[in-house]
This record gives structure tokens, sequence and C-alpha cells, in this order.
């Protein structure tokens, strides 16, 4: 059991999360973070091992019996924002925000590894993986790639992400894929410039493109199976040089999202089917390039029931899978995973904007309830 009373152990918590929050580090740069974690970790005679994914920290807790590893995942990069909050403890590094609630999801981490600490020995190992560059480039696959997990013998996964669309402290979670595949989009129309009073003498990769955006969203709503979900957004797209000349060139940048690898790559053949016929039938050339990032997270449907018994009755809202990507995904080549999201709205306390926003944060008490969670499950897989 934890022996660590509450009122002590979010002391630490907060403060191990403000002091993150001031001094934020984007993907592969987090220096000074992952040396905080270290050293907070051996200080509590925690075996570390650092560099994994050049940036990343693992901390080992070694069980009684030790046969086999239960981990627990938080991030650690920022985001390339200005912070907004206003907060005393706001960022120091220009630029750079915890924006995304890494700040918090490493503190519960590190809770976690300071209520272990202070209690009775658990049956298994506790691998913590403090990863880092999952905004991207993404640091989980170089992680399992590297076969620096294979001798902990990992039986679970366990990941959380704050959520401020869900009301504070309440978890949402649901079996099955709860994120979404994802890839990113970049079509390039070469056409041929012209006076734009002429127009017959070119190629207008400007209306091409307009035709291409039109067709391909028709693979959302003629292509793949409506029971399904998939979406194709194109966010950016920028060509031409003045206003009456027929643009030689425009470019396309998107993402595409699905829950299953079927839709992916449905869409993805799509799109490139697309693409080639509208260059034969314009005599443009149109070159895309379309780069998988994250699988989708699929979360365990035995996770998924030993977290409804680790939060306790009505403790877990059952949600629709969300369209947003997170690279937690690749954990499970290894062992079976599962992610649950933690609510932070509070709008009596004016937390209530969304994730990337100069503006976010949230009540530290939430993070509390994630130690106790991530504790209650690994005493339920200890069994």
């Amino acid at each position: 059991m934890i022996k660590i009373n509450d009122k002590e152990l979010l002391y630490h918590i907060v403060e191990i999360r403000r002091y993150l929050h001031m001094h934020p580090e984007k993907g592969l740069f987090e220096y000074n973070t992952s040396k905080y974690i270290a050293s907070y970790l051996k200080n509590l005679g925690i075996k570390v091992i650092e560099g994994p994914c050049k940036t990343g920290v693992i901390g080992f807790i070694k069980g009684r019996v030790g046969s086999e590893s239960i981990a627990v995942r938080a991030d650690i990069d920022c985001l390339e924002i200005n912070e907004q909050t206003g907060a005393d403890y706001s960022s120091k590094n220009h630029g750079l925000m915890h924006a995304c609630g890494h700040d918090g999801h490493m503190a519960a981490a590190m809770g976690l590894a300071k209520a272990i600490s202070s209690g009775d020995l658990l049956k298994n190992n506790v691998v913590l993986i403090f990863q880092p560059a999952e905004e991207g480039p993404g640091g989980a696959k170089p992680i399992v790639e590297s076969g620096v997990l294979d001798k902990f013998n990992i039986k679970a996964f366990l990941g959380m992400h704050i959520f401020p669309e869900l009301e504070e402290g309440r978890i949402g979670c649901c079996s099955g894929p709860i994120t979404a595949r994802n890839g990113e989009i970049d079509i390039h129309i070469i056409g041929k410039p012209c006076h734009g009073a002429l127009p017959h003498i070119g190629i207008d990769s400007v209306v091409i493109s307009s035709e291409l955006i039109q067709a391909i969203q028709t693979i959302i709503t003629r292509r793949i199976d409506p029971r399904e979900n998939a979406v194709i957004t194109f966010g950016k797209i920028y060509g031409g040089e003045v206003r009456n000349m027929i643009s030689g060139s425009v470019t396309l940048e998107g993402t595409m999202r699905a829950f299953s690898k079927q839709t992916y790559e449905i869409m993805k053949n799509n799109i490139n089917r697309i693409c080639k016929g509208l260059s034969l039938s314009t005599g443009s050339r149109i070159d895309a390039e379309i780069r998988d990032m994250y699988p989708e997270v699929y979360n365990d449907k035995n996770l998924f029931n030993v977290l409804m018994q680790a939060a306790g009755k009505d403790g877990v809202d059952e949600i629709k899978p969300l369209m947003i990507a997170e690279d937690f995904s690749f954990y499970r080549d290894v062992a079976p995973e599962i992610m649950f999201l933690l609510g932070s709205r509070n709008e009596r306390l004016g937390f209530v904007h969304p994730l990337h926003s100069p503006q976010f944060n949230f009540n530290e008490e939430i993070l509390l309830k994630a130690v106790k969670i991530f504790y209650n499950m690994i005493k339920i897989l200890d069994l």
C-alpha cells in the first residue's frame, strides 16, 4: 500500500510539475528535463537507464518476484508555443511551452515513483518510461526498436493523457482504438505557367488543386464503409506569384486519420489513384507523398477491465475514440497497452482551454488521482 499521505504526495507532485512547466524543451532536446528526472529517480534509490532515443530516461523498480514488469509511460517534450497563461510558474524558455500536459504526465509518473518507493514492495517490477519527442518526430518507436525494453519482460503498458474536454477528475476510456492512425500528406502539382489572359497555353495548377481537393474528399463519402470513421484534412495550400498569372505550381499539405489499418490503406491507395488520374487528364505532374506517422492506440480489453476496477465504481466514462494521434501506440509491439484520459476541465478556475492552446493549464490535484489509478492497476496486475 501507499504509505505517504495524500497531502505530502501532492506537494511533491505540484513542485515537480511547476518546475517542469517553467523549463520546457522540445523533442530530442530535453537534456535538462532528462537530467532532472534521472536525478529525482536516483535520489529515490531507483535504478536509472539514461539515453534511449537520445534524451529518454527509464526507471526500474524491482519487485519481490521480479519475473515480470508493468510499464508506465510519460512523454517529456513540449510544443513551440508562446505561453499566455499568466501563471507565476510560466515558461522561462521563450517560444516553448508545455501546452499538451506532458509536464503533468511526467509529474504523475514521478509521483508514482515516490509512492511506490515509500510503500510495500510490489510483486512485479515497475518500469517507468520517460519518452522524448511524442509531438514529433516520435520517440516510442526508436525506444522499442532499440531493444532496451526487451530485458524487462513487460506484460502491460499503462499511459495517461490529460484532457480538457472532460470534467476535472473524470476518467475517459474505451476498449479497442482510443486514438487514430495518422499520416501526413504532401502533394506537389506542377503545371505550366503563363499570362492570366492566355490560359489556353498553360496548365493551371490552381484549378487542378481545387479539383484534387474535391476528388480526395469523396474518398471519405464514396470509398470508405460508412460504418467506419476516417478524415482527410488539407490545412495548408500555397502557390502562384501574381494575380494575373497562371500558376506553375501548387503545394497541398494535409493529414489523414482512421481507426484501422485497413481503412487507412484504402485512403492511401485512393489518394495515389486520384493523383495519377488527374495528372493524366490535365497534362500536369502530380507528386504525392504520404508519410505514415503513428498507428492507432488500441486499448486491450483485459486492461480496460483492470482500469474499471482500479478507478472504482462509476469511475470511468466510456467515451468514443478520438481522431488525435499518439505514438504510445508503438508499445503494443511489445505487450498489450491501455491509455486513459484524465479530465482537467474546470470552468470555475478558468481551465477550459484546449490542448495546444497558449492558455492551456490545469489543476494539479488531478495528478494525484492519476497516481492512485496507476498504483491500483499495478496492484491488480500483481495478483
